[in-house]
């Protein structure tokens, strides 16, 4: 997935939208500030969230930290593989390593997320 196509909320997940599907993961800036990650929980198939809404967290050797929905939607899919493949979030952020995938309850929600280079921008504040 070309980071360049995707959405982006300042909580540092990443959206990409197929339809009415939003493909959620969390970008590699969070990967880096993170560190050496060792814990992931994913939300539940069928639960629905609104934007902002904590959704699940990873955890590092530094900091535990929340994976917010940065649209609305319910959870269609999870990337269940991915806890056992913790390392696929630093390897693959963008493509292997998506962590949730949902309906989108509003498209509108997408406008109020960054563009990459809003989103790079806000990370260098």
């Amino acid at each position: 997935m070309d980071p360049e196509t995707l959405r982006f909320a300042k909580t540092h997940e990443w959206v990409s939208v197929a339809g009415d599907v939003a493909t959620v993961g969390i970008t590699d800036f969070a990967v880096r500030l993170l560190t050496d990650i060792v814990y992931l929980s994913l939300p539940k198939v069928g639960k629905v969230y609104r934007p902002g809404q904590a959704m699940g967290e990873v955890e590092s050797v530094k900091a535990v930290s929340d994976i917010y929905a940065p649209v609305a939607g319910e959870v269609l899919e999870v990337n269940g593989g991915l806890p056992d493949q913790l390392q696929l979030l630093s390897e693959s952020p963008f493509e292997r390593a998506w962590i949730v995938k949902l309906r989108m309850s509003d498209a509108g929600d997408l406008q109020q997320l960054l563009s990459r280079a809003q989103y790079l921008q806000h990370c260098g504040e």
